[in-house]
């Protein structure tokens, strides 16, 4: 069976962008940690960029398909980016879009709980779940895994890495870590069985 990740930055106080849903840029984007990032999951790179980072033509290492909210699909919509991971099988979760703007990305307007637990049936690599924490919280009893990577910064408020969803603690068991001199460390969770 395949594995869903949730692999997302975020600050010390647990969010992963601002109150609107921008683009974060407030998180290190370079650094030692960036650099063993790109190397252990190139997919998670956008297509636009893999080029320029010497990644064109590496092949993904851990992801097949990626997962996206709408607000973090729509990061790359307003910038002209129909499909930022055209390397990966892309889909978006929406119950307010009504037609996908791309031929390459899917878009479900179901229940995203029956959705991924049919890709998680399929042959195929991991699942990465990109973000946001809307649809982390609606998946959340199907994240197998959970990569966080943890940058020296505290917001104060923004969209949390579990956006809703309701009070329901969950244990995950710390599978690696990995401090990096630019402050950021890179911690990998795995639900307990």
């Amino acid at each position: 069976m395949r594995k869903l990740t949730y692999l997302v930055a975020a600050t010390i106080d647990g969010y992963i962008t601002d109150p609107g849903g921008a683009n974060p840029d407030f998180f290190v984007l370079d650094g030692e940690h960036a650099q063993s990032l790109r190397d252990e999951y190139p997919e998670i790179i956008p297509t636009h960029a893999r080029e320029m980072l010497g990644l064109g033509g590496k092949p993904n290492r851990h992801f097949d398909t990626v997962l996206q909210g709408r607000h973090s699909y729509e990061i790359g919509l307003r910038e002209g980016i129909t499909n930022a991971y055209r390397h990966l099988r892309s889909i978006v979760f929406s119950t307010t879009m009504t037609d996908s703007p791309d031929s390459t990305v899917e878009l479900v307007r179901t229940d995203p709980l029956t959705r991924v637990r049919e890709l998680k049936r399929e042959e195929g690599a991991g699942i990465w779940l990109c973000g946001g924490g809307t649809i982390a919280a609606a998946l959340r009893d199907e994240i197998d895994e959970l990569v966080v990577k943890l940058h020296p910064v505290v917001a104060g408020d923004g969209i949390p890495l579990f956006h809703g969803g309701g009070f329901a603690p969950q244990r995950y068991e710390l599978a690696d870590s990995a401090a990096y001199g630019s402050g950021v460390v890179v911690l990998t969770y795995r639900t307990r069985t």
